[in-house]
Order: C-alpha cells, then structure tokens, then sequence
C-alpha cells in the first residue's frame, strides 16, 4: 500500500501505535516506523499549543492514576533522618503489593510462579515519562519557580507537568561540596547556581578554566522541547536549558526525560536524572554506558541527547557544538571537582566506624556484605563497581503497554554509586522506587534474597550512613 504523504499525516508515525521521539499524533496502518523525527512540522504552532493544552488534563490524569495505583504517595517523614540541609527523608514502602499478598508470601514464590499469576507489584515495573509518546524533559516545580525568578526562563511545559510530589524529591536547592576545598564545606550557600549568580559564588574558588566550565554547564542552549521552532513545548520562544536545570548545583532535581538511544518510542526508558556528585570515580557514563569519559558525555549531551538522539533534528533546533580542546575540557574539569556529601560515620575505607555506628548499622553493613550480597557490585569506598549488570527483571511479569511504555525488559543497567544515596530519591535508573525500603524490597525479591523484616530495616539504617 502506498504511504501517505508527510502533509496528509501531519506527523510521520510508527505503526499500530508505536511512536517515534518528539511525535504525538496517532499513527496510520500505512505508515512504517522510522529513527527520524519530522523536520518540516506542518502543524503551526498555536495550533500545537491548543491542542495539547486541551489534551494536558486528560494526559496527566491517565499517568497520576497510574501512580496512584503502583505507590502510597502520602508524605511520611522518617524521624530524625534529613538530607544535608534539613530537608526529611521519606520512609516505608510504598510500592502496593497485589491483592492478598505479602511481601513474605511474594519471597517465597518462584520468579515463574510470580509471571504465571501475574504478582510482581505494579511499582516494581518500568516507570513510564509523564506523557510517553511524547517524552522530553519535564522539571519539578521547584527549578521552574528558581529559573524564572533568577534568570527569566520559563521551562514550563504547556503539554503536561511534572509527576512526582515534592516530598519525594531531592532537598532543593541542594549543597554543592569540592573535592579541592573540602574546607569550605557547602559552597552554594543554600542558592541554586544560575548564569546571575555562578561567579559571585564561585570567583576565588575556582582556577579560569574551571569557571568557564561552570559558566557553561549553567549556559541555556536550543533543546527539544525548549527551543524558537514551531514544535516546542514552552509557550514562549526559549533559549533552551542548560545542563544544570537537571543537574542542580551538580547533584540531581528528579527532572525526567527518555534516552535518546533506544527506538521505537515505546522502547525507551524514563531517566531518572542521576547526581554528579563523585562523577571523577565513575568511568561509563550515557544510558547504554557507551561513553568512557566525562568528556565523552558532556559532549554527547549538547550534540545528540538535547534532541531525543536525532542529530538531523538538532540541525533545525540550534546545536550546540561545543569545542573539545577547551569549553569540553573546561565542564567536564569542574564536574569532575564535584564531591560527595560528608559521611561522618565511615572510615577512609568506606567501612563504619564501629566508635559511631549504631548495632543496627552494624548489622546492617555485615549484611551489604554478606547476605545481601549489595557489595558485589556496590564495592567500597564510593560503592560502585563501575559497571553494568542485567538484573533480568522480565523473569517475573508478561510483557505489556504502560500508559504507551513498553514493559518487556530493563536491559543492563549500570551501579551507581551509593555514597549520599538517602540524597538522591527516587530510585533504579527510571525512578520507579520512591524510598531506600521500596528499594530493598525491590532486590529481596529479584535476587530472592530471602531477608527477614529485621534484617531489612537493618540495611536502610546502613544505607542512610553512607
């Protein structure tokens, strides 16, 4: 059958449903999928900006019951335990098991017998974007109001918000600690670093070259969905954003996005926005790990994962080339002088200090490294082993279409550091565990490891020392 023209469709669409990076018109029988987002949109603007505002309420509706399905979201605080500025941690598990099981009763069955009956909690499963056939960046009201105050941008999003609650949410604005001035503690000085404030703060710090690197990861450039063309996604023409909208003084926001390394659309995985904090131990870094440096990954950034991994797109939207010898070399410097958050608690080894941990940490440390078996590849002193493992998810559920996400496997995923994990929520690479105990649920069942209520508790209390 002949395919339709591009100017009869609107948008060239996946087959049957599958849609492909940037599109959000329905697709036709004819059309064949394609690794290509439209250049020509023949669709004007205000009539883009109508209908997906008409469309915004019914979208975010569809994904928050989703949520509400999958987790508790109720704010519960922990007693006594905070993020480096005061702002509390969440506690309990909040994934909702299926009707009439327990997380015991889950433990002790098959990872066939789970698929068979369809058992694996709903919160375990891959997290879809806010709105997944459309995707692109999507950042918390915090960043939003902090931007627009400091620097006049508007990164608001006319198609659709932000999804998870605040209390679920990294401390905003976070501390920034320097592996060359550990003296100074936190240099941010409780301000979020933008281009209006980044040499104020930071001038007698830094060397020139680590500077200009910081001027330019907190520099707007042309994105996807921020940008002049007819296809963005912020009512206003935009400068686009900058690598710390997502990385918030060098650390994370849970701004969200889809790898741009995965097609068709319904393939790709949500992003939770991981921290930069100790990014100078860690040596794979994009979504499929392909890339070795820090340098490699700034540069990657600007050129293919701003626009959804389509280079032939970025032409139109305003690529950002970026100059390896110095302005590459200059960011990847100052993000490599990013450190973790102190740990009082541990010794020079990344071991607990038994002087200042308490029996429940103890315990909890010799279970990380015994039972538990998290420091297989969670190695001390920063816990990470700095590479990828398959967790193999797909042995326990059928495949199946989440709010147009394709669950059907997690693939191989790589550790991260767990240094300032209690800083950094929500968890696994796609955000789809809110709390240190969803997490450990989370593994107990995938890596049957047959821990007891105790023994459990006991390692959240180890984890939050780290």
């Amino acid at each position: 059958m002949k395919q339709k023209p591009l100017a009869t469709t609107g948008l060239m669409m996946a087959s049957l449903a599958l849609l492909i990076a940037g599109s959000n018109l329905p697709a036709t029988a004819e059309e064949k999928p394609s690794s290509y987002s439209p250049v020509a949109v023949k669709e004007d603007f205000q009539s883009i900006l109508k209908r997906m505002k008409t469309e915004k309420p019914k979208v975010m509706k569809r994904h928050m019951n989703l949520l509400g399905e999958r987790y508790d979201l109720g704010d519960r605080p922990a007693e006594g335990v905070a993020m480096f500025r005061g702002k509390p941690v969440q506690e309990g598990i909040r994934v909702k098991l299926p009707k009439g099981m327990s997380w015991d009763k889950l433990a002790a069955m098959s990872p066939e017998d789970i698929k068979a009956k369809d058992l694996f909690p709903q919160g375990f499963l891959p997290l879809p974007h806010p709105s997944h056939p459309e995707g692109g960046m999507v950042f918390p009201e915090d960043l939003l109001k902090a931007v627009k105050d400091q620097d006049g941008r508007d990164l608001t999003r006319f198609d659709l918000d932000f999804d998870l609650p605040e209390h679920f949410q990294p401390e905003f604005p976070p501390a920034i600690f320097l592996t060359t001035r550990p003296d100074l503690g936190d240099v941010s000085q409780g301000k979020l670093v933008t281009p209006s404030n980044y040499y104020e703060l930071f001038n007698g710090i830094l060397n020139p070259k680590q500077l200009e690197g910081l001027r330019l990861l907190v520099t707007p450039f042309p994105q996807q969905q921020f940008n002049a063309t007819e296809d963005r996604r912020s009512e206003k023409p935009s400068l686009g954003v900058a690598c710390f909208d997502c990385h918030a003084n060098g650390h994370t926001n849970a701004a969200t996005h889809l790898v741009g390394d995965i097609r068709p659309q319904e393939f790709r995985h949500r992003i939770d926005t991981p921290s930069l904090r100790g990014v100078n131990v860690q040596r794979l870094f994009g979504s499929q790990r392909a890339l070795k440096t820090v340098e490699d990954f700034t540069e990657f950034e600007q050129r293919a994962a701003y626009f959804d991994g389509d280079p032939v797109i970025a032409q139109k939207k305003g690529v950002n080339v970026l100059e390896r010898g110095s302005q590459v070399h200059f960011m990847a410097e100052f993000q490599e002088l990013l450190d973790f958050p102190p740990a009082p608690k541990l010794d020079v080894f990344g071991k607990l200090d038994p002087g200042k941990a308490t029996e429940a940490e103890l315990r909890g440390q010799d279970l990380f490294f015994g039972k538990a078996r998290c420091g297989v590849c969670h190695v001390p002193p920063y816990y990470t082993d700095n590479l990828m493992h398959n967790l193999k998810t797909e042995r326990f559920y059928k495949p199946r279409l989440i709010n147009g996400r394709m669950a059907a496997s997690d693939g191989p995923i790589k550790t991260f550091p767990l240094r300032g994990i209690k800083e950094s929520p929500p968890y696994l690479h796609d955000g789809r565990l809110m709390t240190l105990e969803d997490t450990v649920e989370f593994f107990n069942l995938v890596l049957t490891l047959k821990l007891n209520d105790q023994e459990k508790k006991d390692l959240v209390a180890f984890m939050r020392q780290l």
